[in-house]
């Protein structure tokens, strides 16, 4: 059996998403508050990565902060901007050596959790170092903001 995911006429397609990162997604990019037609579809088979997720998000265009967030939890995932039912751009994510006001600290201690300063890691191979606390996150224990 195949399963088909209707074409949408602009917008945003999510591909390549870790299959189990996919409601993550959903919860970060608040796509339950969207007014427009949202298809999803996880554990689909995937020649890459055995298993992936997809997101189409009609009558929306993704901001680059919202990929910057994206990329930490699906760094393989590519976004293809749709018009007039064609892609008219596709894009790998990357990760930025960077990251800003995306991740939580987990120290407790660190400045960016009792005070209204924005967050800041450094990207260090798996690992996310604070640049205030220098506390390492590992890349499967982030929490975003």
């Amino acid at each position: 059996m195949e399963l088909q995911i209707n074409a949408i006429e602009n917008g945003t397609v999510i591909d390549h998403i870790d299959s189990e990162k996919t409601l993550e997604i959903m919860n970060l990019l608040e796509l339950n508050k969207e007014q427009g037609t949202i298809m999803v579809a996880f554990n689909l088979e995937s020649k890459k990565q055995g298993k992936k997720g997809i997101i189409k998000i009609d009558g929306r265009i993704l901001k680059d902060e919202e990929i910057e967030k994206i990329s930490i939890l699906a760094p393989m995932a590519s976004i293809n901007i749709i018009k007039n039912y064609k892609v008219v751009e596709k894009k790998m994510v990357e990760i930025p050596d960077i990251i800003n006001d995306v991740i939580k600290c987990h120290n407790q201690k660190c400045v960016t959790n009792f005070e209204k300063v924005p967050t800041k890691f450094y990207k260090e191979g798996k690992k996310y170092r604070c640049a205030y606390c220098e506390t390492s996150i590992k890349k499967n224990n982030i929490i975003l903001k």
